[in-house]
């Protein structure tokens, strides 16, 4: 089972939510590290708003680009503005 943690982007779509997933990867020939970012569309069952960061997982495809599901919110948008 894949699990990712990313922050929601969009939540245009109906139980729909985008995440953006951001990892670490050394440059094949200078070694330096980037940051490379890959959108999921996963399903939503919890109504998670954009700015959340949430854990996905992956299950049987909901439809033709949803393969992934929101497990649980990590931090909401309230609680990042708050500290």
């Amino acid at each position: 089972m894949k699990v990712f943690t990313g922050k929601v982007i969009r939540t245009k779509m109906a139980k729909t939510a985008t995440v953006a997933v951001e990892r670490l990867v050394a440059h094949p020939i200078y070694k330096k590290r980037m940051a490379k970012t890959k959108l999921f569309h996963a399903h939503d069952e919890l109504g998670v708003k954009v700015g959340d960061t949430v854990i996905i997982r992956d299950i049987k495809p909901v439809s033709k680009l949803k393969k992934w599901g929101v497990v649980e919110v990590v931090k909401t948008q309230k609680e990042k503005k708050a500290k």
